[in-house]
């Protein structure tokens, strides 16, 4: 074979590899996805966008990861760290416990890493009757909590998830109650945790508990949330996932192989999506009883999601201000909010600040006029 053949045929030998190396790593299509749970939903969190589900409609036991929603509420009823001793009724329960014992000394937040952590039931009624004085008038809370969140297929029972007589939720639900619990700073931090150390006892001393949640361990940029179990329920699982500023939401209900089904949805999941930072739209107040008209604002923050294709066009913002601000203006001051939505989902509401100061025209000890609108402006701030 002479040279010019080899180098025709190293030629055709490569032209496959180079023409691989050019095509794009494409995604796993959904069709490949397979779980072992009864009902299913990934979603991302920002918007709240479904990228994977099977049965999420479908109400069902979910078990302790009913304590989400309990633990929400007591960190909402504030007073976190105000000691008080446990209703001694209350922490007689079977199942997990944080490990209460009658006339403990515990407060609210330790409550809650004993729900979020070792799944305590014992935690979750001392929580329910320190909220709302009984468990059934907590059960009350938990419902209407929910319908304020949109969960319209969910009834709450009981506060642990121990099984009452229609107490369960859909996957659906249960994903929009995790979004709802990941926007409160309290509930993140202690749903992150591997371990804490926790003060309770009589009197009170510090101890080890440790979470349940084994995903926390095995899956990098998981952040939480709840696992749950009971004969009825199967395995329930709860979890969030962080990697590039995207945070997925994944929840399954009645699953045997739950961790495994969470690792291979969280591969799927980010795939389908990739970070873009939302457009900031140029915004201005205009001012009263100032050298100038109107003053520039900036956003506190940027707003990322994880869109799928970089596609955002069904993502809409609205600027919130009032009529006009008074003069003098301090720079940082908030003045205003951006609000951006998905559908008809709120993603955020960012502050607007004053970019910059704003003097007022005379000083108002020298000018009825600006004493009036002095006065009228903490009328107004004080309606």
């Amino acid at each position: 074979m002479n040279s010019a053949i080899r180098k025709y045929f190293a030629v055709i030998m490569l032209l496959p590899v180079f023409l691989f190396r050019l095509i794009p790593e494409l995604p796993v299509q959904a069709e490949e996805v397979t779980v072992s749970a009864k009902a299913c939903i990934l979603t991302e969190a920002a918007t709240g966008r479904i990228l994977f589900e099977k049965n999420a409609q479908e109400k069902l036991p979910m078990a302790s990861t009913t304590k989400i929603m309990t633990t929400l509420l007591t960190i909402e009823s504030g007073n976190l760290d105000t000691e008080f001793m446990v209703n001694n009724q209350a922490i007689h329960v079977e199942g997990s416990s944080m490990g209460l014992q009658e006339n403990d000394i515990v407060t609210k937040r330790a409550l809650c890493y004993g729900m979020l952590l070792p799944s305590g039931n014992d935690a979750a009624n001392a929580s329910a009757v320190a909220v709302a004085g009984s468990i059934p008038a907590f059960a009350e809370l938990m419902n209407q909590r929910a319908a304020e969140i949109g969960m319209t297929r969910t009834c709450f029972v009981t506060p642990s998830g121990l099984e009452g007589t229609g107490h369960g939720a859909s996957a659906a639900d249960m994903a929009l109650l995790t979004r709802e619990a990941l926007q409160n700073e309290t509930f993140r931090e202690i749903c992150c945790q591997a371990s804490a150390r926790v003060k309770f006892g009589n009197p009170p001393y510090e101890r080890t508990l440790y979470n349940s949640n084994k995903l926390l361990r095995m899956y990098d940029g998981v952040i939480g949330v709840k696992t749950g179990f009971t004969d009825e329920a199967g395995r329930c699982l709860v979890s969030a996932c962080e990697r590039d500023g995207i945070t997925l939401i994944c929840v399954t209900l009645n699953d045997r192989d739950d961790w495994n089904d969470h690792m291979h949805l969280y591969d799927y999941g980010f795939t389908q999506v990739s970070p873009v930072t939302l457009e900031i739209p140029e915004v201005s107040q205009k001012l009263v009883g100032g050298i100038q008209e109107n003053i520039r604002l900036r956003a506190e923050h940027s707003v990322t999601v994880g869109a799928v294709n970089q596609d955002v066009s069904e993502i809409s913002c609205k600027v919130l201000l009032a009529p006009f601000a008074f003069a003098p203006v301090k720079d940082g001051e908030t003045l205003g909010t951006l609000e951006y939505y998905w559908q008809n989902t709120r993603i955020d509401a960012v502050p607007l600040l004053a970019d910059g100061a704003a003097e007022a025209c005379i000083p108002p000890e020298k000018n009825g006029i600006m004493r009036f609108l002095d006065r009228l402006r903490m009328i107004i701030k004080n309606a």
